[in-house]
């Protein structure tokens, strides 16, 4: 039995005399101890759940049953909450999932819970799965921040990394005549080890003792199961993964791929590779397994408003064949023709220089936290074509599966950030950690053609000496997988301390003048940013793109002349960053402006944020503040000015721009 780490230390714990200790906690390891850690690490789920020909799918989505754990985190594992229902056990509070748990109870310990919490609920399996000898899966989209899975009261598995699925095989232990139990242990502790980092502490409080998390990264720990549950089933031989990758030369395109299977065989596979184009039509096949495919006349991916028909997308369906030529199993997924490259001062999307014109974001909305809300991503993919926008950052964390699906389609480009945020003590516990969160994500992320570059951290304590190695490590870790996309960090310290710069392929930087630095003052903005994007590429010679700059601003708050907080402010603070912006386009090297951030969002309880952090240029509940219109008038611009098709027209008439009309009688 998986028994948790505090269990022991806090039954031990000794109440003394003093109205208030701290205890800091020794241990790295989570309240889920190591049993599932000591295995092989999982690689994560590499292909994204289908129903087709030869798999059936259902999702485990809706109302869960949920307990947390009571302080002594051993409660529940001692008492067998994991094999029976949980409302048996005692009181249970019913959570919808995918959804953060944080804000769904009016319970301030629920918000701010650390530690343990339980959901279960039961699902049946379709008998015809049993009689067809399929095999059944249950894959997590995102569970934060480690949990352990039961069927039926055995334990099958057990993830550590939020923001990455996983899943696992559970054909031998679940029932066809009867329902099944699922059990999900998770702990959302963050430690030194953790990706992304946090401290918890013991607080003894006279006759009580909690746990308080403190991290230092600027949003909620929002945690729980985040996404999607699938239950899927698949042939005794399936497919497991589809690696793509293209080229272009002229007007051809070419798919190079690698269709991998698992599963006893007694004969040769034989794979049936088939390529359509939009409207269905086949454009090209093969009977290779893995191999090189020509298109010719190819419709190439192209992000929004740099070519009519931005979001290009092809299917790309893998089939594997017996000798006898029945169809074992089938998969299909979107593929984009398009190259990136890059040089020590250019981004190339298909041998086109980029200027990418963007955001940093978060997955986060009111009540459901960081939980998957399509409602909510499809109106924030209308916003971003609104305003103009051709790019966002996954800041600080890889987002749900079904974004990049819809950043395919309406030609968004991404810099895919992984977890790991404020990297600091830099352990080799940390760093097996580290590369393992980038395995899972490019395993899942790696065929998507608006992925244009990997971010490996957001503003590590770069300018350590231990720095340095480690994330020579990280990098040498990702281009080993993957030699298509450039590799960046958002870097916080400044060009002549930093010892991470020289590992990347381009240099992003994270920098807030006029807010966090000469607040209130707008005069250094333009000489300050022109500066330091200066000299990162006098010292590096790479690509620069500021990644964040911006000011919190309170929706509604007018001052004229402008002052901090205001809407004012925001907009006088973004021109003159738009003049600096300027100023290093002429110079060659520069390659993108994204401002912090698209939307408010949600944080820890401190006196520097009113409810959260509110640099958006669009509040949480995604209505605008004066910044978005102003900040629409730039990248609509800046879009005209770097050749852009089809400029969306103005929201309102303005004018025809003739003069008055007079005549005498």
């Amino acid at each position: 039995m998986i028994k948790p780490r505090f269990a022991f230390a806090l039954l031990l714990i000794c109440i003394v005399s003093v109205t208030i200790a701290v205890v800091p906690l020794s241990s790295s390891s989570n309240e889920i101890n190591q049993l599932y850690k000591r295995k092989l690490p999982s690689n994560g789920g590499a292909l994204y759940p289908r129903a087709t020909e030869t798999r059936d799918l259902r999702t485990l989505d809706g109302i869960w049953s949920f307990r947390p754990s009571p302080a002594d985190p051993e409660f529940g594992y001692r008492n067998g909450w994991y094999a029976q229902d949980l409302e048996k056990t005692g009181s249970v509070i019913h959570m919808p999932v995918p959804s953060s748990y944080n804000d769904v109870g009016e319970d301030a310990s629920l918000r701010d819970h650390v530690g343990l919490v339980w959901y279960d609920r039961r699902f049946h399996v379709p008998p015809w799965w049993q009689t067809a000898k399929q095999r059944v899966w249950v894959r997590f989209s995102s569970v934060h921040y480690a949990a352990e899975v039961f069927v039926n009261g055995k334990s099958v598995t057990y993830h550590e990394i939020g923001h990455l699925p996983f899943e696992v095989e559970i054909t031998d232990v679940v029932n066809y005549n009867t329902s099944n139990l699922l059990t999900v242990a998770v702990d959302n502790t963050l430690l030194s080890d953790t990706v992304p980092q946090g401290y918890v502490k013991q607080i003894i409080d006279f006759d009580k003792v909690r746990q308080e998390q403190t991290y230092t990264f600027d949003f909620f720990n929002y945690a729980g199961i985040h996404r999607t549950v699938f239950l899927y089933s698949t042939p005794q031989v399936y497919i497991d993964d589809v690696i793509v990758n293209t080229d272009i030369q002229g007007f051809t395109g070419f798919v190079v791929y690698n269709v991998t299977h698992k599963g006893p065989t007694t004969e040769d596979v034989l794979c049936l590779i088939q390529v359509f184009d939009k409207s269905d039509t086949q454009v090209v096949a093969s009977n290779e397994c893995a191999g090189l495919l020509e298109i010719a006349n190819a419709r190439f991916w192209w992000p929004y408003l740099m070519n009519p028909e931005p979001g290009y997308l092809y299917t790309f369906r893998a089939s594997l064949i017996s000798r006898r030529g029945d169809i074992i199993d089938t998969y299909s997924q979107k593929i984009g023709i398009r190259t990136v490259t890059w040089t020590n001062t250019t981004i190339y999307l298909n041998s086109k220089p980029l200027y990418l014109r963007g955001f940093g974001m978060h997955e986060d909305s009111d009540l459901r936290g960081k939980g998957w809300d399509p409602v909510l991503w499809v109106k924030n993919f209308n916003l971003i074509k609104w305003i103009g926008a051709n790019a966002f950052r996954t800041s600080h964390y890889p987002y749900a599966e079904e974004i990049y699906q819809l950043a395919d389609e309406y030609g968004i480009m991404i810099i895919d950030e992984c977890p790991s945020g404020d990297t600091d003590i830099f352990t080799q516990s940390l760093l097996n950690k580290h590369k393992q969160s980038l395995t899972e994500l490019i395993r899942r992320d790696k065929n998507h053609p608006s992925v244009i570059m990997w971010s490996i951290s957001n503003e590590p304590r770069s300018a350590k000496q231990q720095a340095d190695a480690y994330f020579a490590e990280v990098v040498k870790h990702v281009k080993s997988m993957d030699l298509s996309r450039p590799v960046t960090i958002a870097i916080s310290q400044y060009y002549n301390t930093d010892r991470a710069g020289q590992h990347l392929d381009v240099i992003c930087f994270n920098r807030y003048n006029g807010w966090y630095q000469n607040t209130g003052d707008l005069n250094y903005i333009v000489s300050k940013v022109v500066e330091e994007a200066t000299e990162f590429h006098r010292r590096h010679n790479k690509p620069v793109i500021m990644t964040e700059y911006g000011a919190d601003t309170v929706a509604g708050l007018h001052f004229i002349p402008e002052y901090v907080w205001s809407e004012e402010y925001q907009v006088a603070l973004m021109s003159e960053h738009f003049k600096a912006f300027d100023k290093l386009r002429q110079t060659g090297f520069f390659a993108g402006e994204f401002i912090w951030n698209f939307a408010d969002f949600k944080t820890a309880q401190t006196i520097t944020r009113v409810g959260g952090n509110r640099k958006g240029i669009f509040t949480r509940s995604r209505q605008p503040k004066a910044s978005a219109h102003h900040l629409r008038t730039r990248y609509l611009s800046l879009a005209v000015a770097d050749g852009a098709a089809n400029i969306p027209d103005p929201t309102y008439y303005i004018s025809d721009n003739k003069p008055t009309l007079h005549e005498d009688l």
